[in-house]
């Protein structure tokens, strides 16, 4: 262990005074936050946990995504990193082959996160298979909420917006979206609930996380953001029986013009299509109006995935087509709760799918962005249930020249 220089830090593990640091962090010249450690006893009892940063830092510094060396390789494998593979039902230490559309490679990931057994899990948590979901009338009829059940999507929609400002707070160039995911996973415990995507038809990680390319469903990973790229963050919430469902896309430094517009432009299309969410219309009409705003900025609608109700199933009817000339069925009606969800790309609507099985990407490798809210149809007009907060991170620039 190495004498800190100045005692301005935490140590990290008690948060008490720091005068140590890891000599490995310095080594591979790693920030000395979550480095420094106020006693040899603090250092030792988190050498299990804190050795992945070491890891995790040699394996970002590959740039491909593979181990640069066989030694790494074994690292990696102990370690519990590996490529995800068939969904998150297996793993693999090597890259996998495959026809990359973009500049972006998936890392290895680490072990799947552990939940407490005093948090409340919905039925997919232990094996990964959803039982009641998927055979629920509430496949085919939208479900009017009652009073009890729209308190409870309150509570929890607050839950998953202040875990998304928390994620939010953690975006800068350098860090990795498995550290992401992990503060996800702890704010989301802390606050008593279960993060839905976890191990939800076998998903390994707490949420997702989807940079540059990637359309949706990004598995958090030891990549390291790199200044310029943009990254979704989708975050649910499992708590009081009910799920909660949001995403922002966020900026990583700084980035290009043309990345700039397509995120705005995103978030101006689901603000449009929240805005004529009311009793009597079309669900279907929520496509024309996202799609209307993106083609005239010249970008396409990613037709693959739609929003979806949501209560006490994680995904439900309405299905919400983002896309124009849908086929959606139904009107909404004072009680639902669904979300909107559109994804937009810079270039084609076409994807594919990431041999994780998971992973989608634009066809041509070029960038695509999603805002989701969670909303409540009310007599009136709509409830955003994961509305921003006042305290919510300050990050995009075209709310301040409101």
């Amino acid at each position: 262990m190495a004498d800190v220089a100045e005692n301005t830090l935490s140590c990290a593990r008690c948060g008490k005074p720091a005068h140590l640091q890891c000599p490995k962090c310095i080594e591979l010249k790693l920030p000395r936050e979550g480095a420094a450690f106020c006693s040899q006893d603090c250092f030792k009892y988190s050498w299990s946990s804190h050795k992945s940063v070491h890891l995790k830092a040699k394996l970002s510094s590959t740039g491909t995504g593979a181990p640069s060396d066989k030694n790494l390789e074994k690292d990696a494998v102990s370690e519990g990193w590996q490529y995800c593979m068939r969904s998150g039902q297996s793993r693999t230490a090597k890259l996998p082959h495959f026809d990359w559309t973009g500049t972006l490679r998936p890392f290895p990931i680490s072990r799947n996160r552990i939940v407490p057994a005093h948090i409340d899990k919905p039925d997919w948590a232990v094996d990964g298979i959803p039982k009641i979901e998927p055979n629920s009338e509430l496949q085919y009829v939208v479900e009017i909420k009652t009073p009890d059940q729209i308190e409870r999507l309150r509570e929890t929609c607050l839950i998953a917006r202040e875990v998304l400002d928390a994620a939010a707070r953690m975006i800068r160039p350098g860090v990795t979206t498995d550290e992401i995911d992990r503060v996800v996973h702890e704010a989301t415990i802390a606050a008593g609930g279960y993060p839905s995507p976890l191990n939800y038809n076998f998903f390994p990680k707490s949420c997702c996380t989807s940079v540059n390319e990637v359309i949706c469903h990004g598995i958090p990973d030891a990549r390291k953001l790199e200044d310029g790229d943009i990254v979704n963050v989708d975050v649910s919430v499992y708590y009081k029986g009910v799920h909660a469902d949001l995403s922002e896309t966020y900026f990583v430094g700084n980035v290009d013009e043309e990345s700039r517009r397509l995120v705005q432009c995103t978030y101006e299309c689901l603000e449009k299509a929240i805005s004529i969410v009311k009793p009597g219309v079309r669900f279907r009409e929520i496509g024309e109006v996202i799609n209307r705003h993106a083609t005239m900025s010249g970008l396409s609608v990613a037709r693959s995935y739609c929003g979806h109700g949501i209560g006490e199933l994680f995904h439900c009817a309405p299905n919400i087509p983002h896309y124009a000339s849908n086929k959606a069925v139904g009107v909404m009606k004072a009680g639902q709760t669904f979300t909107i969800e559109p994804m937009i790309n810079t270039g084609v609507w076409r994807d594919r799918m990431w041999p994780d099985g998971w992973t989608d990407v634009t066809a041509d490798g070029k960038r695509s962005a999603q805002f989701e809210h969670t909303l409540l149809v009310t007599e009136t007009g709509v409830e955003v249930l994961t509305a921003r907060l006042p305290s919510s991170p300050n990050v995009f620039p075209w709310l301040n020249q409101q």
